[in-house]
């Protein structure tokens, strides 16, 4: 099934779930709640305050996709394909999982991403913008060149991670070192 140029709005898929591919939909208030998204692709798709928790996404292709107000906790990407690309804006996006995802250049703005999961993430020129990254772990990511100058509440460990050109606030260093017990004053 083919769905181009469409908007759908509050649909409960976990009553009809969707199938084959999507292009240029936007979906707004929908329901993807725990729902087999597998084999599934979406292009150039907006995602407008739907609910993804726990959605299952095995080799879901992701193309251009862009997530505003959404819910997304404890999902799993990193059973997505693997060349998925997205955009993040305002996004419930705690204890979602990212292990071994490329994701260079993606942006999250406004997010919360409380204990998510990037191990072994290619995150090269990823922008964190105003993000809370309380307990989210890094652990061998490339992180190279990522903008972290405004997130908060992250603890990273510059000896597990490539951080060679990132950004980092003057104001939030205190995540680079706090492994050390090493403590800043203003």
């Amino acid at each position: 099934m083919e769905i181009i140029n469409q908007t759908l709005e509050t649909i409960d898929f976990s009553l009809h779930r969707p199938e084959g591919y999507y292009a240029n939909c936007e979906f707004i208030r929908c329901n993807f709640a725990q729902v087999q998204l597998s084999d599934v692709t979406f292009e150039d798709c907006i995602f407008d305050t739907c609910d993804f928790s726990l959605a299952k996404m095995r080799n879901t292709s992701w193309h251009g996709a862009i997530f505003q107000d959404c819910k997304l906790m404890g999902t799993d990407f990193s059973t997505c394909n693997p060349f998925s690309s997205f955009r993040f804006e305002r996004c419930q996006l705690g204890y979602a999982n990212f292990h071994g995802m490329k994701l260079k250049q993606t942006c999250f703005i406004e997010c919360d991403m409380m204990e998510s999961y990037f191990s072994e993430a290619d995150m090269e020129g990823a922008k964190f913008t105003q993000c809370n990254l309380e307990r989210a772990l890094f652990h061998h990511t490339n992180l190279m060149g990522a903008d972290f100058s405004t997130a908060y509440n992250m603890a990273i460990i510059p000896s597990n991670n490539k951080l060679k050109n990132a950004l980092f606030s003057r104001f939030n260093l205190e995540g680079l070192v706090v492994h050390l017990g090493i403590k800043l004053k203003d």
